[in-house]
């Protein structure tokens, strides 16, 4: 068939400019390819732990603000900065261990406590990993526009939506590819901000003991001023401000499924490079703020400031200031990585409950959930449009769901290890941490919530609940199918099967019928009913084809592959019986694949050869009446096979199945 050659030589100009931009596809068969796309301990604190350490440059800024001219304050808020954040990751670390294969809020909050509480802490998080790469991409292009003209200033938010479409791509390509464009960008990062807060500490070693004395004046004084109610609410707000400082510590606990094996040892050690990182970086700006008496600049931030005032006059500090804030706006960029390594993972997961559309939990031939990265990247554009790029009002809305998450997680844990009844001790420890863990996590909640309602944190409260509504609904909606089609596989138990049935040879040469199938049902013995029925005595075989669907869900190893063959052979195993009983000569083949539609018009193209008078058929589900909404929950895959194996001549019927 020389046009089948042709256009196999020669893809198409779309088809080209996908491979292009996303790359080859994943080779499935090759077993050391989940051990290739994995991330080790140090390369997963660049993709999961950027997103937290690029937070030091929003957290303290705020909390710095907060405190006006009470700068005593700031030691305080330092150690509490970094015992906040010790504290979370521990308990997240404790987490990962219960949930070694992923403990994400949605997950914890679903086994722990119930799908209600499931379904609000993954809405919470979806909204969360928006706001990770609308506020880091937006913050990012304030760092950056900042050393430019401001007549250039009217490209900063293009330039920020040209931001957001690249790291969608670097993403659908693949996790460890996106990781490795951005290493060099979070190490700059790292060197330079470790220049600058060991720098400032070192260089205010003599000036400490008149700082001490300084801070013990200002402190007595606020006191007399404050009282002590006082100065324990403004402590408490400046604290719950800075909770932006916090919000990326999870991300690790989601992302456990893409780490190296032993995945539990390398995310807590990811999780342990992480706190570390951020304890220091947080809680050292907040100290140089400080000792280096930084006052708040229009148009500036704190760390700019700060950066500004330690390299003046010295030689080279114009450029390093310029290296050092340019390092800080792109790690801002790498930071939105979480929001696309982490937030499709939740969709995918919700998708498999059934609470989103179940095409978020399919893979792409890259072995990516490319429908959710587009998603993401969708959202994040539409909040950076709406909010025009305003970082605090960002802030806030992020923050919120955040906690909101951190707060779920941590009560579920504290309830599932209080055992008073039992005789070992260790429950005791844990318990208390996640209650503590519990207790700040929700104080910055609430401080967040009651300080910046009327400042965008109503807007979160009324998105959150709306996914909220929306995911209630679309599981309903799945149920109710759900119902109908165990209905028509009761209906059709009933069949007048032959007992013993001989095993019948197949022909080749004869006309047969291919039936594509998924699990055994009701749709799929209805198909094979209909075909007989529509085309009375002409076929004289059957060939179930099936597809092994390598989803989200079963993408966990290098032995990927068994679990979904073995499954995949048991299903067809069941439609030979069947058809057996039915007197009808039947054979099997199928192909393990992420991409469905690729690996379908493959299988199909190999049976033809050896079954060269054979027709397609598949069933489909339709409605009595379709809704707009009908073709986003349930997808469209027999009509893009129907539509492949069409072009390059090969028949397929698809044959309805009504659901009333």
């Amino acid at each position: 068939m020389p046009d089948e050659d042709s256009h196999r030589e020669k893809p198409p100009v779309a088809d080209r400019l996908k491979r292009l931009v996303i790359g080859q596809p994943r080779d499935l068969g090759d077993r050391s390819l989940f051990h290739r796309l994995s991330l080790l301990p140090f390369l997963a604190w660049v993709g999961l732990g950027a997103d937290g350490l690029s937070s030091s440059s929003y957290g303290p800024d705020e909390a710095f603000r907060t405190v006006g001219h009470h700068t005593y304050l700031l030691l305080g808020l330092a150690a509490m900065t970094a015992l906040t954040v010790f504290l979370i990751a521990a308990a997240y670390s404790r987490l990962i261990e219960d949930f070694p294969h992923g403990g994400g809020g949605y997950i914890v909050a679903t086994k722990l406590m119930g799908p209600g509480a499931g379904v609000v802490s993954g809405s919470a998080l979806l909204v969360d990993y928006v706001m990770t790469i609308t506020v880091s991409i937006a913050a990012a292009g304030d760092a950056l526009f900042s050393f430019l003209p401001m007549e250039w200033h009217v490209a900063k938010v293009p330039a920020e939506i040209g931001a957001v479409i690249l790291l969608s791509a670097l993403n659908i390509r693949g996790v460890r590819e996106s990781v490795l464009v951005l290493l060099p960008v979070f190490l700059v990062f790292v060197a330079t901000h470790l220049i600058v807060i060991v720098g400032g500490l070192v260089a205010h070693v003599p000036a400490l003991p008149e700082t001490a004395r300084t801070v013990a004046v200002n402190f007595h004084s606020g006191l007399s001023t404050l009282g002590v109610a006082g100065m324990f609410f403004l402590f408490i707000h400046a604290y719950s401000m800075g909770g932006g400082t916090y919000t990326g510590i999870e991300a690790v606990s989601n992302g456990i499924p893409i780490m190296h094996e032993p995945r539990v040892r390398t995310a807590k050690r990811t999780m342990l490079y992480m706190a570390c990182s951020l304890a220091f970086t947080a809680a050292g700006l907040l100290i140089c703020y400080l000792l280096w008496h930084v006052a708040a600049t229009e148009g500036k931030t704190m760390n700019a400031v700060l950066v500004e005032k330690m390299t003046h006059g010295l030689p080279g500090g114009a450029v390093f200031t310029v290296l050092t804030l340019v390092s800080e706006g792109a790690l801002l960029i790498v930071g939105a990585q979480a929001g696309f390594i982490d937030g499709p993972r939740v969709l995918a997961n919700m998708a498999l409950d059934s609470w989103a559309p179940r095409r978020f939990s399919t893979l792409s031939d890259r072995l990516t959930t490319a429908n959710g990265v587009a998603l993401m990247g969708a959202a994040a554009l539409t909040g950076l449009l709406a909010t025009k790029g305003e970082v605090r009002k960002l802030v806030i809305m992020y923050s919120i769901n955040v906690f909101l998450t951190f707060s779920l997680s941590m009560f579920a844990m504290a309830r599932s290890w209080w055992r008073p009844n039992a005789k070992a001790a260790p429950w005791k420890g844990r318990f208390a941490l996640f209650v503590l863990a519990f207790a700040l996590c929700a104080t910055i909640l609430v401080g967040t919530v009651l300080e910046k309602f009327g400042e965008g944190g109503w807007i979160t409260i009324a998105v959150t609940t709306a996914v909220v509504a929306l995911f209630y609904s679309i599981r309903s909606h799945y149920r109710q199918i759900g119902l109908k089609l165990q209905k028509l596989f009761t209906d059709l138990e009933g069949l007048p099967l032959a007992k013993d049935p001989p095993t019948l040879d197949v022909d080749p040469s004869q006309p047969t019928a291919g039936v594509l199938v998924a699990a055994y049902g009701g749709l799929g013995i209805h198909t094979l009913l209909q075909v007989f029925r529509v085309f009375p005595s002409h076929f004289k075989n059957v060939v179930f084809l099936s597809v092994g669907a390598v989803d989200s869900g079963a993408f966990r190893g290098d032995d990927v592959l068994a679990e979904v063959r073995q499954r995949t052979e048991g299903t067809l195993h069941q439609y030979e019986e069947l058809a057996r009983g039915l007197k009808i000569p039947a054979t099997s083949r199928y192909d393990i694949g992420a991409d469905i539609v690729d690996a379908a018009e493959k299988l199909c193209k190999k049976v033809r050869q050896d079954f060269p008078e054979i027709t397609f058929f598949a069933g489909k589900v339709i409605f009595e009446r379709e809704r707009w909404y009908h073709r986003l929950l349930h997808n469209e895959t027999a009509y893009a096979i129907q539509a492949r194996l069409q072009w390059v001549g090969m028949p397929m019927v698809i044959l309805p199945a009504r659901l009333r």
